[in-house]
């Protein structure tokens, strides 16, 4: 059996619907909410099974992955996240780039020649690479309603996948794959019924968002807490994208209250070179992701503060010569 593998989020989603756009194929869908990362231990080891794995990371997988090569699976993976792990295998073949300006769209776009870049663009816009989403955008010529529109798009798309579990989501990723898989064009998708409702709920959650205070606040950095409500939940990635594009310096840390009282934590990163979110998050069990936006699936509650003081002088101002990543 074969088996397309991604995360549930915006750059998942759309370098999955740009591959088979371009290489169309029925397969087995594996993908969960945006935190829900350690895929391949949903897929048996089975000889001759072909994997494409999209926007996940490789370390976090590292073993499961040496598993299915050990069974004699081929696996393709593009991905932006660390991959320090990646075995040397002749049935694995790895696309990836850690770079701060690079999500794993944009790799599948590089692969693919442009042939679908507004998905791309999109999935950047997602992404919260807004710079570098602008710079694809700028070189299909779309003007600024449209820009901004696949930029709605990717956020839409992205917020979507923002959940402990997907009962909290409007939509479950798979199915939102499959729904705007039909269309090859996103200003086509974009019309759709289901595509207006997900972006009403998206500006409802975002407009609860706009009442909350930091809960710390120190040189500019910031850390929001926030309540154990599915609303939250599918707001927390939302906040933590706003206020990186709000404060681009700065460093903030989303802490999302579980639902079993412990925290999920997203941390974004102003100075991603000198001072890595994923440095920071990888003290943590359960911590990692990549150099500007990282997180902590799971952090026991009596461990906050010891996280509060390790943020604090991880991102002081004085402290950047000892973090360089």
């Amino acid at each position: 059996m074969d088996y397309d593998i991604f995360n549930g989020d915006a750059d998942g989603l759309c370098a999955l619907h740009m591959l088979r756009l371009h290489t169309p194929a029925q397969r087995t869908l594996i993908t969960g909410v945006k935190r829900d990362i350690e895929l391949l231990r949903h897929v048996p080891a089975a000889p001759g099974s072909d994997l494409l794995v999209l926007d996940i990371s490789l370390d976090a997988n590292a073993a499961g992955l040496q598993r299915l090569l050990d069974g004699g699976a081929r696996v393709t993976w593009f991905d932006h996240h660390a991959a320090d792990c990646a075995p040397q295998h002749p049935q694995l073949r790895l696309h990836c780039d850690g770079a701060p300006d690079v999500c794993t769209s944009i790799l599948v776009d590089r692969q693919l020649n442009g042939r679908y870049r507004p998905w791309a663009v999109a999935a950047a816009f997602g992404d919260n690479l807004g710079a570098a989403a602008q710079a694809l955008a700028d070189s299909l010529d779309l003007d600024a309603d449209r820009t901004g529109a696949l930029a709605e798009l990717g956020q839409t798309l992205n917020y979507n996948a923002y959940g402990e579990s997907e009962a909290d989501l409007h939509i479950a990723p798979a199915a939102l794959y499959q729904a705007l898989h039909a269309y090859a064009d996103p200003f086509d998708f974009m019309q759709t019924a289901l595509y207006r409702d997900l972006h009403a709920a998206y500006r409802a959650d975002c407009a609860r968002l706009q009442a909350l205070q930091p809960h710390w606040q120190q040189h500019g950095n910031a850390v929001y807490l926030l309540p154990a409500a599915p609303w939250a939940r599918r707001g927390s990635g939302v906040l933590a994208n706003r206020l990186a594009a709000a404060a681009p310096q700065a460093a903030f840390a989303v802490v999302l209250t579980r639902s079993d009282g412990d925290y999920l934590i997203s941390v974004r990163s102003g100075q991603p070179l000198a001072r890595s979110a994923c440095s920071l998050c990888q003290q943590f069990p359960s911590g990692g992701g990549r150099k500007a936006a990282a997180g902590i699936n799971r952090l026991p509650a009596a461990e906050l503060p010891r996280f509060l003081d390790r943020f604090s002088a991880y991102f002081a101002p004085d402290a950047a010569r000892h973090h360089a990543a």
